[in-house]
């Protein structure tokens, strides 16, 4: 009987100890790292934008270099929790903010009403989140980036309002959505074959015919299972014990992240097969660059550039990076430092 109870007072305390973890690991304080000097900037907090509280991180050693708004990739896919890991660089010269949009990861929030959620709002919140940095740092433009889905928003924002930015750079561009996943396909299915998979070129060739007619991705697992989306470092995005050990997230925001992450891929992601960036962006008013890994094919290199040869611009410019796949600003971050400080710092 004594061990009895003895069993039973251990499992309680084994219980109680859980629980604290686990509310600990919920609601414990979140921050972005001090950076040292008497005019930087480190901030991690939520912020109203067009009507929702978004999440948002500005980071840099000096306020008053260029402003970087960076729009994450996805749909539903925030880079916050590992971004200061790889722009360490471009803090020397740029303040770089990076925000987690609507009904994604920090600005997830469950009792939200999200049934009007789409790309056309997210680019209004794009356009707002512009004013309100920009009103902030005191910029009359900023520089613009997106990547892979953050492309999608970022291409029709610069269209949209030219006058907010100084340039639009297009890192994993996303471009003809048919052409970028038959080149994945493609790509997947000839990888499989050089390593002798039946099993996968089987399965993967029963999809020719759906991704030819737009009616499906390649799956992506296929494709980072071939290296097409990182090659010089670990995927990050849906890292959730690397989140968890990121200051910038606790438990309850990994949550909300795949909440997001599972609602916003499900709303947005058919918006992109149906109608593409060359349907809706054919000609912009502000220098434009394509970033693309060599090896990207999470969103193709080929169909990006064979865009990038339809848009009407009187500056632009494609730079491929030679090692890289879908993230050649963290793959090849020292290259990218240097070319962003040799385009944009004077």
């Amino acid at each position: 009987m004594k061990n009895i109870k003895y069993s039973i007072k251990v499992i309680g305390v084994i219980f109680v100890i859980l629980l604290i973890t686990l509310i600990i690991g919920l609601f414990s304080p979140t921050w972005t790292p001090h950076i040292k000097g008497k005019n930087s900037i480190s901030v991690l907090e939520q912020v109203k934008i067009n009507g929702s509280n978004h999440e948002i991180m500005i980071r840099g050693k000096d306020r008053d270099n260029p402003v970087i708004i960076f729009v994450h990739g996805g749909p539903g896919c925030p880079e916050i929790p590992y971004a200061d890991k790889y722009q360490d660089l471009l803090e020397n010269k740029f303040t770089v903010v990076n925000y987690d949009q609507r009904a994604s990861g920090k600005s997830y929030h469950f009792f939200e009403d999200y049934s009007n959620l789409s790309s056309d709002l997210l680019v209004k919140d794009l356009l707002a989140m512009t004013d309100y940095i920009s009103k902030r740092l005191g910029k009359e433009k900023v520089i613009l980036i997106g990547h892979s889905y953050g492309t999608y928003i970022a291409t029709q924002a610069a269209y949209k309002a030219p006058e907010k930015y100084k340039a639009y750079i297009g890192i994993g561009q996303m471009s003809n959505t048919v052409e970028s996943e038959t080149d994945s396909l493609n790509y997947s299915i000839n990888q499989a074959k050089k390593v002798g998979n039946k099993e996968d070129v089987s399965y993967l060739q029963g999809l020719t015919e759906k991704i030819k007619n737009g009616d499906t991705f390649t799956p992506r697992n296929y494709v980072m299972k071939y290296g097409g989306d990182s090659r010089l470092i670990d995927n990050p995005d849906g890292d959730n014990v690397g989140m968890l050990f990121s200051s910038e997230y606790n438990l309850l925001d990994v949550i909300r992240y795949n909440y997001g992450l599972a609602y916003s891929q499900q709303t947005l992601l058919k918006e992109v097969l149906k109608n593409p960036l060359p349907n809706i962006v054919t000609k912009l008013k502000i220098p434009c660059y394509f970033v693309m890994g060599k090896y990207d094919y999470m969103t193709s290199s080929n169909a990006a550039k064979k865009y990038f040869d339809k848009i009407e611009d009187n500056q632009k410019e494609f730079i491929s990076f030679e090692k890289s796949a879908h993230y050649p600003q963290y793959e090849e971050k020292e290259k990218f430092y240097k070319w962003m400080s040799d385009t944009f710092i004077k």
